[in-house]
């Protein structure tokens, strides 16, 4: 299953099996929660909870806490929520009683468009829209590092995503960056041929991914060492870029564009 423009599509027809309409304006990330439900991100500054039972869905929580667009939510390992937004904040959520609240916020630098956890304590997040991330310490409230410099094109950070236990995958401009979270460094740099600025990227097993970029083309990708060799790639997406891309598991993928809609493949 594949979301892409609120819609979910079916895999081998490569048709929308449902598609979710419930944003005002691009969707800028989709996760789905270890407790099954599904969560999007918007620039309508909105973050809605679904219940997704067959190819029916129900919205269970509207989260309004940000003041611009919502970039990206992610689940840590405690169960917590974090999301990050242009509104240069990152805010955690607790669950109490079935629901969300918001439970704290700290404030970036600048706008912060992408987040991720890398340790038990440890978030990394991409700080003030350029080419440079930041790691914090949940539990010290602090940063303890901060990259500068990861792109050769001076990219902005759009997206986070471990491909390894140790090793940090920046999608940018035409290439991919590698960080060693251990060493906090560039370890290396690859570039994608014939692509224009990848911002969906997800992980199918440890040796292949997919990725999403703003000519709407989903392509497949095996991992070879520093290498990415072309499996498959699929034209005309959706009718506008694909900002994200979910492994939902048992052979669904879901994207996410700026089309207002998600499809599950």
């Amino acid at each position: 299953m594949i979301t892409r423009n609120n819609a979910i599509y079916n895999k081998t027809t490569f048709q929308p099996d449902l598609v979710i309409k419930e944003h005002s304006n691009s969707i800028s990330f989709i996760i789905q929660l270890s407790s099954g439900e599904l969560v999007s991100c918007s620039y309508d500054k909105l973050i809605k909870l679904y219940k997704i039972k067959g190819m029916q869905y129900e919205v269970l929580q509207i989260l309004n806490y940000h003041k611009d667009i919502v970039n990206k939510m992610i689940e840590l390992k405690n169960k917590k929520l974090v999301s990050c937004s242009y509104d240069s904040s990152i805010i955690f959520y607790s669950k109490n009683n079935k629901k969300y609240e918001k439970d704290y916020l700290i404030t970036t630098k600048g706008c912060c468009s992408s987040i991720i956890q890398t340790k038990d304590n440890e978030i990394c997040y991409s700080e003030n829209n350029k080419s440079s991330i930041c790691f914090y310490d949940i539990s010290k409230g602090k940063i303890i590092e901060t990259i500068s410099n990861i792109s050769k094109r001076n990219s902005n950070v759009d997206k986070l995503i471990m491909i390894k236990k140790d090793l940090l995958l920046i999608p940018g401009e035409n290439q991919l960056s590698i960080i060693n979270i251990n060493e906090y460094k560039l370890v290396r740099i690859i570039d994608v041929p014939n692509s224009s600025f990848i911002t969906g990227v997800s992980l199918l097993n440890e040796n292949m991914l997919i990725t999403g970029d703003f000519k709407m083309i989903i392509r497949q990708w095996k991992i070879e060492g520093d290498n990415l060799i072309l499996i498959s790639k699929k034209e005309q997406t959706h009718n506008d870029r694909v900002y994200v891309l979910l492994n939902m598991g048992n052979g669904l993928i879901a994207s996410g564009s700026r089309d207002n809609t998600i499809k599950i493949w």
